[in-house]
Parts: C-alpha cells; sequence; structure tokens
C-alpha cells in the first residue's frame, strides 16, 4: 500500500520511496531521448541511487522512480507495479545471495530491461547476467555519459556491456573458473561458423531481430533462424545474449567490420 505526502511517496513501512518530482528543462532539444513512465533502482547505496534517479529524471523525463534497496524490496515492487520501464539492479546488495537474486527476478519479470551494476565486472559475471536476463551489465567505476549510453542502448534493444574505468577483466578465481565454465566459448569454435553465419552474428551484435536481419541480407526469416539456432549449438551457448557477448569479448565483431 503506498502512502502519499505531497509529491513523495513511500511504502508504509519505510522500505521504498517512489519519487515523483518535476523534471528540469536541460536544453537537450537536438538529443532524443526515450521518454520513461516508471523506473526502479534497487542498490543498497544511497548516493549512486541519487545519480542513477538524476539520470532517469533529466535524461528520459522519467515520472516515478521507485528506489529500493533489498532483493525483496525490489521483487515486492516489481509484483505491485509489473510495467516498470527499466530496472538498474545492484549485484552487491546484501541479500542477493550471488547471481542467484536476479534470476528470482527474472522469473517474475522475464520481459523487463535490466541494467545490472556491480563493482566489478568480469566475463563470468557478466555471461550469467545476461544468461538469467539481463540486457545490460554496467560496473559502478562507469562515468555519468557510459551510463547514459548504456541506458540508450537497452532501451533500444540492444545487449550492452560497460566496464568503466577498470579494463574488462577475464574470469579470475577458482569459484568463477568453475562455475562460469559452461558459459565459456572456445576462440576455435568460431572457426566451425560459416561466411553466412558469421555475417549473422555480427547483425545479432548490433540488436537486431531475426526479422531485421532477414530484410537486411534480403533472406527469408525462416533461414535467419536456421542460422541462428546454427550459431548458438556450434558455440554451444544458450540464447543469442550469450553468443553476442561471447563475439563481443573475442574482439570478433570489430575485427569483421574492419
Amino acid at each position: 500500500m503506498l502512502k502519499e505526502s505531497n509529491n513523495l511517496r513511500s511504502l508504509a513501512k519505510g522500505q521504498a520511496t517512489l519519487h515523483s518530482l518535476p523534471v528540469p528543462d536541460i536544453g537537450q532539444e537536438d538529443v532524443e531521448i526515450t521518454p520513461l513512465s516508471k523506473a526502479m533502482i534497487a542498490d543498497y547505496q544511497p548516493l549512486f541511487r541519487d545519480s542513477l534517479r538524476d539520470i532517469v529524471q533529466r535524461n528520459h523525463d522519467c515520472k516515478y522512480v521507485f528506489e529500493v534497496f533489498s532483493l525483496e524490496d525490489a521483487m515486492e515492487i516489481v509484483s505491485e507495479h509489473g510495467s516498470l520501464d527499466l530496472i538498474f539492479f545492484d549485484l552487491d546488495m546484501p541479500d542477493m545471495r550471488g547471481l542467484g537474486g536476479l534470476g528470482r527476478l527474472n522469473e517474475i519479470a522475464p520481459s523487463l530491461p535490466i541494467i545490472v551494476m556491480s563493482a566489478r565486472v568480469n566475463r563470468y559475471v557478466t555471461s550469467q547476467a545476461i544468461g538469467q536476463g539481463a540486457m545490460g551489465v554496467v560496473a559502478k567505476t562507469a562515468s555519468r555519459d557510459e551510463i547514459v549510453d548504456a541506458i540508450r542502448q537497452v532501451l533500444d534493444g540492444k545487449i550492452c556491456v560497460c566496464a568503466g574505468s577498470n579494463e574488462f577483466e577475464n574470469d579470475n578465481g577458482r569459484g568463477a573458473v568453475r562455475a562460469g565454465s559452461e558459459a565459456e566459448v572456445d576462440p576455435s569454435q568460431f572457426q566451425s561458423l560459416t561466411k553466412r553465419q558469421l555475417i549473422v552474428l555480427e547483425r545479432m551484435t548490433r540488436g537486431e531481430s531475426n526479422k531485421q536481419i532477414a530484410y537486411n541480407l534480403h533472406l527469408a526469416e525462416t533461414t535467419v533462424k536456421a542460422h541462428v539456432s546454427a550459431v548458438l549449438r556450434k558455440l554451444n551457448v544458450q540464447n543469442r545474449a550469450q553468443a553476442i557477448l561471447a563475439a563481443s569479448c573475442l574482439d570478433l565483431v570489430s575485427q569483421m567490420r574492419k
């Protein structure tokens, strides 16, 4: 039950807040924005929540921003307000229990665009997060401009990975290597792809749907589906997000575009 007080609303328990504040005119007439109606920021650091709230309100005219600092509160907000346009999800919240919290959230809201935030972004965390439904993985060391760009890409339906000021880390630690082994792609596996399959994979990394790929390559959509299935099978990945991530991590796409 939401309790209203002027333009600031809060849950009766005080566990979450919903900001509905006037959005200032920042004079960005030339910048095309995607307006947001509702967004949720699940992060246990108040200053980080403030920064993200400011971004979505200023850059996306977001009218309602829910703020929570635990997994259970986030689950409650998603259950009550399923029509959220964007979710920021901190993997480092105390009750997250690793990536299990993201999986629980995705179970009740599989279609919502989620940007995962973490103090550390490496290949294992990224592949697992995307495999469990996240569309973006952003390090907390990312600059404001990098976060703005990540939001833009996710809202455009693209997969986005931003390591911030740190270089993208390889998997480290025994647990990461063991747990992430099934998401690993051997570079030699790309050699088994045909030229057409590589081209389709490159279009996938642009965020294109099967229908868009079919149009751009002058192919039947059923043909594109067959190529996508072949790519996933040959790379031994479960979904197109993991295939995109593997291609990006190995710098395959930039080499193909040269």
